[in-house]
C-alpha cells in the first residue's frame, strides 16, 4: 500500500470508532497493518494537522477521528443539496475527507502504483453483485445487432443529453433546451459565450464519432487522440496539442493533487491505460476503470474527464448496452469523487456516483427505445452502403441530378429486390440531410456547406 492509501486508510478507520480507539484496535482494523512505530508517527501528525486529537495517558492514550459529528452533518447537508444521491458508507468518509479545506489535504503527486497494481479480470473496482445489476439495467434487445446499433437508435437523444450532460460538468452554462436547439437547429442563444458553444458542437461530432465507428473504435491510440482533438477542437490555446499526449506540467483547480509531468512517463502510462483497458472482459468494468484512470493520469493539456465520459460508452455501446450519459449528477458529487481518486486514490464515492448515474441513464433510455418502435431492418442491413453513397454525393457537391445518377450506379451492385427500396431509403436521407445531423454521415462542415448551395440552388 501507498503512502497516501495509507494515511487515508487510517483516517477512515479511526473515523469508524466514535468512542476514540487505542493503537492496538486501530491498527487490527486496518486493511494493512502498520509497524506500531510508523502508526504512532503517522497519528502524530494527523494530530499536528488537527484532524485527530487523543485522551488519556501515555499507556492509555485513545485515538478519535475530530468533530466526527460536524463532518457527518456536512456530509447529510451536501446530500441533500446533491439531490439526493445515495452514498455508501465508505463514499461519505471520502466525501468528508476531500470536503476539508485544502490547508488540511496533504499534497500528493501521481501514484503509479495505482495502475500498475490492477490486473485486468483479476482486480475489479466493481463487485460481482454490482456488475450483475449493471447488466440487467443495461440490457437491451439489440444484443445480437451489430455493435453500435442501440446508440443509433436513440442518438438523436443520445447527442442531446450526454453533449449537455458532459458539458454542464465542465461547468457550461447552455440548457437542455439551448442545447437541443443548437444541435437539432443550429440555433445559437445570444447570452451564451462561443466557448460554451463550441463546447456543445465539439460533444456532438465527438459522440457521432464513436456512434458512428462503433466497430471500429477502441481502447487505442487512434480512438483517444482523435476523440481528444474533437472535443477539444477551437478550445484550447495552443491548437496543436489537440489530440497530442501532454508534454508539461498541470495543476488541479481545488485539489491538492499534482499529476505526472514528464513526457516520458505520461506516454507509458497512458499505453499502459489502453492496455489495461482493453483486456478488461466485463463492459461496466471497462467503462469505470477508464472513467478512473484517465482524469488521474491527466494525458492532455486539457480536457480529459470529457474524454473520459465519452470513452466510457465505448463498451458499452459495442455490446449494445444503455449508454451512460450522467443524467441528473450532481456537480459537486462528481468532482468531489474526481478528488477523492486524485488525492486518496479511493474509488468508493466515485462509484457510487456512477452506479447511480448507469442507473438512471438506463431506465431514461428504456423509455425512450419503447417509444421508438423496431429499428428498419433494411437500413440496418445497408447502413454502410447508404453512408457511402452520400458521403459520395455530398464530398463532390453533386446537384440532384448528378446523385440521381450516382445512386441509379450504385444501386446495381444490390441485388434486384432491394434497389428499389436502396433508392428511396437514400433520397429520403438526403432530402433530410441538415446541418444538424450530417456529421453521421462522415462529412466536413465545409463539405456539407458547400454542398447544401448546389443542392437547394
Amino acid at each position: 500500500m501507498n503512502k497516501q492509501n495509507e494515511l487515508a486508510d487510517i483516517l477512515l478507520a479511526l473515523k469508524s470508532f466514535p468512542n476514540g480507539a487505542s493503537l492496538e484496535e486501530l491498527n487490527e482494523s486496518l486493511s494493512t497493518s502498520i509497524e506500531r512505530r510508523t502508526l504512532q508517527r503517522r497519528l502524530k501528525k494527523f494530530k499536528e494537522d488537527n484532524l485527530i486529537y487523543t485522551e488519556g495517558g501515555s499507556h492509555a492514550t485513545r485515538y478519535f477521528f475530530k468533530d466526527t459529528a460536524a463532518s457527518q452533518s456536512k456530509i447529510a447537508t451536501t446530500n441533500d443539496s446533491s439531490m439526493s444521491l445515495p452514498l455508501s458508507p465508505e463514499g461519505k468518509d471520502v466525501w468528508a475527507l476531500v470536503s476539508r479545506p485544502e490547508s488540511q489535504r496533504k499534497p500528493v503527486g501521481y501514484e503509479r502504483d495505482f495502475l500498475e497494481n490492477y490486473r485486468p479480470n483479476i482486480d475489479s473496482y466493481l463487485s460481482k453483485e454490482e456488475k450483475q445489476k449493471l447488466a440487467e439495467l443495461g440490457k437491451t434487445r439489440n444484443e445480437e445487432q451489430p455493435a453500435g446499433t442501440y446508440a443509433r437508435e436513440i442518438l438523436n437523444r443520445l447527442l442531446i443529453d450526454l453533449s449537455w450532460n458532459s458539458s454542464r460538468l465542465e461547468g457550461n452554462t447552455y440548457s437542455l433546451l439551448d442545447t437541443e436547439l443548437l444541435i437539432h437547429n443550429g440555433k445559437t442563444p445570444a447570452n451564451k459565450s462561443p466557448m460554451e458553444t463550441q463546447m456543445i458542437l465539439n460533444h456532438k461530432e465527438a459522440i457521432e464519432f464513436l456512434v458512428e465507428s462503433s466497430d471500429e473504435v477502441g481502447f487505442n491510440h487512434y480512438t483517444f487522440l482523435n476523440l481528444h482533438a474533437l472535443l477539444s477542437n477551437n478550445l484550447l490555446p495552443n491548437p496543436a496539442a489537440s489530440g497530442r499526449l501532454r508534454s508539461f506540467g498541470v495543476g488541479i483547480t481545488n485539489s491538492v493533487f499534482t499529476p505526472l509531468g514528464i513526457p516520458q512517463l505520461i506516454e507509458e502510462s497512458f499505453d499502459l491505460i489502453l492496455e489495461k483497458a482493453s483486456q478488461i472482459q466485463n463492459p461496466f468494468e471497462q467503462a469505470f476503470f477508464v472513467l478512473v484512470q484517465l482524469p488521474y493520469l491527466q494525458p492532455f493539456d486539457d480536457v480529459n474527464k470529457r474524454v473520459s465520459r465519452l470513452a466510457a460508452n465505448i463498451p458499452l455501446n459495442r455490446h449494445n448496452l444503455a449508454p451512460l450519459s450522467f443524467m441528473d449528477v450532481p456537480e459537486e458529487s462528481y468532482v468531489k469523487g474526481m478528488l477523492g481518486i486524485y488525492e486518496l486514490n479511493h474509488i468508493e464515492l466515485f462509484k457510487d456516483v456512477f452506479l447511480w448515474a448507469y442507473e438512471r441513464s438506463a431506465l431514461r433510455y428504456a423509455a425512450i427505445r419503447q417509444s421508438l418502435g423496431e429499428p428498419d431492418p433494411f437500413r440496418l442491413k445497408y447502413r454502410e452502403e447508404i453512408r457511402a453513397i452520400i458521403s459520395q454525393i455530398v464530398s463532390n457537391v453533386m446537384a440532384k441530378e448528378a446523385a440521381s445518377e450516382a445512386i441509379k450506379f450504385e444501386v446495381k451492385k444490390l441485388p434486384e429486390p432491394d434497389r428499389s427500396r436502396f433508392t428511396e431509403v437514400v433520397e429520403t436521407e438526403l432530402l433530410g440531410l441538415h446541418e444538424g445531423n450530417f456529421v453521421r454521415y462522415r462529412i466536413k462542415p465545409s463539405e456539407f456547406s458547400a454542398w447544401k448551395k448546389t443542392w437547394d440552388s
